[in-house]
C-alpha cells in the first residue's frame, strides 16, 4: 500500500471537494474587485510577502494562491476556464482526497521557495497542474487561440523547454519555485516517469539488437 492510500484512509474524510472549483472562484473574485474598486487593492493584501509575513500577516501564506494570474480579462477568463478544467479532471481521475494532497504539496513548496527568497507565486503552482494532466491525458486536445488544436502533450513540451529557460536564466525566486513545482510532480510521477524512461530505453536497445541479428544472419 502506498504513503497515499495510507494517507487516503486516516484523513480521506476531511478532503475538499471542488477544490480548484473554490480556488478558480476565489482568483475571479479579487480580479473582479481589484477591476473595479482598485483602491481596495485586494491583489496586494493576498499577495506573498516574507517581509509583511514576518510582520504578523500570516494569512498571505494562504491568500497567495487566490491571486490573479493576469490583469487582462479574456486572458484571466481563458486562464481560469483552463486551471479548472485540468483541476477538475485530476479531481475525477484521482479523488478528491488525492487532488488536495498533489494541490497542496504544490502549495507548501511554493511558501518555502518564497520563504527562502522572499518572494513567493502561485503561476508555477498552477503549472504543476498543467503537467500532472498532461501526463495522465496526453492526447487530450484543446484549441490554441481558440482555433487550432493541439495536443496536450506537445504544449507541455514546450512549457518544459520554458521551465528550463526561466530555470537557467530567472531570478532565484522563479529558479527556487521552479524547482519546488518539479519536485511536487516528482513525488507523484517520478516513478511513472523513470520507469517509462527505462521501458522506452529497453525497447529501443531490443529493437536494435533484432536488427543486428537479422543483419548478421543476412534476414535483411
Amino acid at each position: 500500500m502506498s504513503w497515499l492510500d495510507k494517507l487516503e484512509r486516516k484523513f480521506g474524510r476531511i478532503a475538499i471537494p471542488n477544490l480548484m472549483l473554490l480556488i478558480v472562484g476565489g482568483m475571479f473574485t479579487v480580479f473582479v474587485i481589484d477591476l473595479l474598486i482598485p483602491q481596495a487593492q485586494i491583489g496586494y493584501w493576498i499577495s506573498f510577502d516574507r517581509s509583511l509575513i514576518l510582520q504578523g500577516q500570516i494569512w498571505r501564506l494562504i491568500s497567495f494562491i487566490f491571486t490573479p494570474v493576469s490583469s487582462s480579462v479574456i486572458w484571466i477568463l481563458f486562464s481560469l476556464y483552463f486551471y479548472y478544467l485540468i483541476g477538475d479532471a485530476l479531481e475525477a481521475q484521482w479523488g478528491s482526497f488525492r487532488f488536495n494532497v498533489y494541490y497542496f504539496i504544490g502549495a507548501l513548496g511554493a511558501v518555502i521557495a518564497g520563504m527562502i527568497t522572499g518572494y513567493g507565486e502561485n503561476s508555477y503552482l498552477n503549472l504543476s497542474l498543467f503537467f500532472a494532466f498532461a501526463m495522465l491525458y496526453p492526447n487530450y486536445e484543446v484549441l490554441l487561440f481558440f482555433i487550432l488544436p493541439v495536443k496536450i502533450k506537445y504544449l507541455a513540451f514546450i512549457d518544459a523547454c520554458f521551465f528550463v529557460i526561466s530555470l537557467v536564466m530567472g531570478s532565484l525566486s522563479v529558479k527556487a519555485a521552479i524547482l519546488f513545482s518539479i519536485l511536487n510532480f516528482l513525488i507523484f510521477f517520478g516513478g511513472d516517469f523513470f520507469k517509462k524512461l527505462k521501458y522506452q530505453k529497453g525497447y529501443r536497445t531490443n529493437q536494435k539488437n533484432f536488427r543486428d541479428y537479422m543483419n548478421r544472419n543476412g534476414r535483411f
